[in-house]
């Protein structure tokens, strides 16, 4: 579904940027970047909401699937763990 959000990414070697999402989806994320941040496809972003009323919004880790002229698509990633 079509959802403006508006997110900070968190790469380990890119840096962080401020943007906002195009889309979301039960499976992940497409994030407008603008080509200001440069991941590889299968590096693990931190991405969290900003802006929600209340404590901060959790930082969520997603890996990059997709990279095109303005932004990345983004995967969650689910916790396997069954403890």
């Amino acid at each position: 579904m079509r959802l403006r959000a508006e997110v900070k990414l968190k790469h380990p070697e890119a840096g962080e940027l401020n943007a906002h999402t195009r889309d979301i989806s039960e499976g992940g994320a497409f994030v407008f970047t603008e080509n200001l941040l440069k991941p590889r496809v299968g590096d693990i972003i931190e991405v969290q909401v900003q802006g929600l009323p209340g404590e901060p919004a959790p930082i969520v880790p997603m890996r990059v699937v997709r990279i095109d002229r303005d932004g990345v698509g983004l995967e969650f990633l689910h916790n396997t763990d069954p403890s």
